[in-house]
């Protein structure tokens, strides 16, 4: 079982408080798949918007939970870690779908596995648990690029 903490996490995702969804890495397979958690706590800042009267994680927070989850898998699997040039961008996410309310003191549970690779584009199946009962699916897809060649239209 190969396992990160966060300090190790932080190694590979530029993404900081409060954008940094991902808090332990469970198990991660180079090429195929990664297991991790998001621990959802009352603290979270978007639950003081979001809503006030019943807090719900909003479903693009989970959709980029399993996003950074995914980059995550990525660069383990190239053996790289990003630097201070390196982007990592959606370019389409497909069959999203949300089927359970994720709340304070949930723990998010993420799965993604590797589709595909071509031209550059990073395909993945992707979904999140809370209790065993699945709260979020989809397919992803990301491309990495340098921020200097980040103004250029993804796959080329």
């Amino acid at each position: 079982m190969k396992s990160l903490d966060i300090n190790q996490i932080k190694q590979y995702l530029p993404h900081r408080y409060p954008l940094l969804l991902v808090d332990r890495v469970l198990d991660w397979e180079s090429g195929k798949s990664i297991t991790a958690i998001k621990n959802v706590t009352v603290n979270e800042e978007f639950f003081n918007g979001h809503f006030p009267h019943k807090p719900v994680m909003p479903g693009v927070l989970m959709i980029e939970a399993l996003a950074q989850t995914a980059a995550l898998l990525s660069f383990l699997t190239m053996g790289t870690k990003p630097d201070d040039s390196s982007v990592v961008y959606f370019v389409g996410i497909d069959g999203a779908r949300f089927k359970r309310p994720v709340e304070p003191g949930d723990q998010l549970r993420m799965e993604v596995e590797i589709l595909r690779t071509a031209r550059g584009i990073w395909k993945y199946k992707a979904q999140a648990t809370v209790d065993g009962q699945l709260a979020v699916e989809a397919e992803l897809m990301c491309t990495m690029r340098s921020a200097h060649d980040a103004s250029q239209p993804a796959g080329q």
